[in-house]
C-alpha cells in the first residue's frame, strides 16, 4: 500500500520543445570571472543567442576570457554602464562580486534590459528591495541564478510536499556544507568583504534554502535567531601555502540559524565552509501525516546525497517509503539559461522570481543582523 505513493509523482513524457532560431536575442556579459565561464559555455548551446560584448573591470581579463571560451571578437567594456550605453542588448548575465549584484542589475533594468542575476540576488536586503522595485518599474525580466530548481530530485522533493502526503508542514532542518571546502582557489574575492559582503551563508546557504522554501511555497520569514563564525577563515593553518589570505578574510565560514515562518513554520537551519564535521545532518520536513528526509552531500551541490524517504504510520504500523533518485533530463545550468533565454523571446515569467527570492534574501539579511546584534531580530520587507 505504501508504495503506491510512488504513483502519485510519476511523470509523463516532456515534449521536446522546437527553438525558433530565426528569432535571436543578444547577450552581454558583466564580469568576466569563473562563474561566467559556465553562463557563456551555455549560451553558446543555444542556437537563438548571440553574445555579442562583454564588460569586465580588471585590465586584460576580458580578453583572456573570451579567447579562453571561444567568443572572441566580441566587443569588450571596462564596466557594466559602458557595454549597456553602447549596445542593444536583449539580456545580460550579471556575473559580478556580491558588493556589486545589485548595481549592476538595476542599471541594466533602468535601461530595458532583461537579466539573469547570479547567486546569491545581492548582500542586504535593503539592496533587494531596490532590485525587485527596479524591475517592477521596467516591466522586464528578472531571474536569479538557483539552477538547483531544475534538478528532477528537487522537483520531487517539491511535489511530495505539494502532494499533500506529508500533511501540514510544522518544522524543517536544513543546511549542509563542507568540512573543508573555503573557496580561495579563484582569489580572495568570495572571502575579503568589500567584494563578498558574506561567504557561506550566502555562496551555499542561498540554494539550501530555496531547496525547503521553494517546496513548502516560500512563506514569509517572520523573524530570524542567528549566528555565524570564522574560525577557519582567519586562521592561517587554513590555507596552505597563502596564510595571507586569513588577513583578508571578513565574512563568514559557518552560519546556524532559527526561523520563524508564516503559517506556523519553524526552520533550522545551518551551513558550512569549513567546520569539524562531515555533515550537519540531512534535510528533514516534518508535517502531521508525514516526513521526508533528504539525504546530505559532502559538498552541497544542488543535489541529493541519496533515495529521499518518506516516514510514515499506517495502520498502526511504522512505515517507510523510499524514493529512488532520478536522473536528469539536461544539466541543470544549460536548463537556467535556457528557461530564461525562453521567457525573454516570449515574454514569459521569470524561471526564479525575485519575488520568491526576496524572501530567501531576507533570511540571509536577518542572519546577519542577527549575529551582529546577538538576539532575535524581527523581518520587515517593504512594499515593492
Amino acid at each position: 500500500m505504501a508504495d503506491n505513493i510512488l504513483d502519485r509523482f510519476k511523470d509523463g513524457s516532456d515534449e521536446e520543445k522546437v527553438i525558433d532560431t530565426t528569432k535571436k536575442i543578444k547577450v552581454g556579459i558583466i564580469g568576466t570571472g569563473w562563474i561566467a565561464e559556465a553562463h557563456v559555455a551555455n549560451y553558446l548551446r543555444c542556437p537563438d543567442v548571440e553574445i555579442v560584448a562583454a564588460a569586465e573591470l580588471i585590465p586584460g581579463k576580458a580578453e583572456k576570457f573570451c579567447k579562453v571560451n571561444g567568443i572572441d571578437g566580441i566587443r569588450l567594456y571596462p564596466d557594466h554602464k559602458a557595454m549597456i550605453d553602447a549596445e542593444e542588448l536583449d539580456a545580460v548575465s550579471v556575473c559580478t562580486y556580491n558588493r556589486t549584484h545589485a548595481e549592476c542589475t538595476i542599471y541594466a533594468l533602468e535601461h530595458g534590459v532583461n537579466v539573469l542575476l547570479e547567486k546569491p540576488m545581492c548582500v542586504t536586503l535593503e539592496e533587494a528591495v531596490a532590485i525587485c522595485r527596479a524591475e517592477k518599474k521596467s516591466g522586464k525580466i528578472l531571474s536569479i541564478g538557483f539552477q538547483p530548481r531544475f534538478d528532477e530530485n528537487m522537483k520531487m522533493v517539491k511535489k511530495i510536499v505539494e502532494s499533500g502526503e506529508l500533511g501540514d508542514i510544522y518544522y524543517i532542518q536544513t543546511g549542509g556544507g563542507r568540512r573543508r571546502g573555503i573557496p580561495t582557489p579563484y582569489g580572495t574575492s568570495f572571502i575579503e568583504d568589500k567584494t563578498a559582503g558574506i561567504g557561506a551563508l550566502a555562496d551555499i546557504g542561498c540554494y539550501s534554502l530555496d531547496m525547503v522554501l521553494n517546496a513548502v511555497g516560500y512563506p514569509k520569514p517572520l523573524t530570524v535567531s542567528g549566528y555565524t563564525s570564522a574560525f577557519f577563515g582567519k586562521d592561517p593553518v587554513t590555507f596552505p601555502g597563502h596564510p595571507e589570505y586569513a588577513d583578508v578574510f571578513g565574512v563568514d565560514d559557518f552560519a546556524a540559524a532559527f526561523v520563524r515562518l508564516e503559517g506556523g513554520i519553524i526552520l533550522d537551519f545551518r551551513i558550512s565552509w569549513a567546520m569539524n564535521l562531515d555533515t550537519p545532518g540531512d534535510t528533514i520536513i516534518l508535517g502531521t501525516k508525514a516526513g521526508l528526509r533528504i539525504p546530505s552531500t559532502e559538498c552541497w551541490n544542488g543535489s541529493i546525497g541519496g533515495p529521499l524517504k518518506i516516514y510514515r504510520t499506517i495502520a498502526g504500523s511504522d512505515v517507510e517509503t523510499v524514493v529512488p533518485e532520478r536522473s536528469n533530463k539536461e544539466d541543470n545550468f544549460y536548463s537556467k539559461i535556457r528557461l530564461f533565454v525562453d521567457a525573454v523571446k516570449e515574454g514569459g515569467c521569470a524561471p526564479v522570481p525575485s519575488s520568491q527570492i526576496i524572501y530567501n534574501q531576507a533570511i540571509i539579511d536577518g542572519i546577519s543582523r542577527s549575529a551582529k546584534c546577538g538576539r532575535e531580530v524581527t523581518v520587515e520587507i517593504p512594499e515593492i
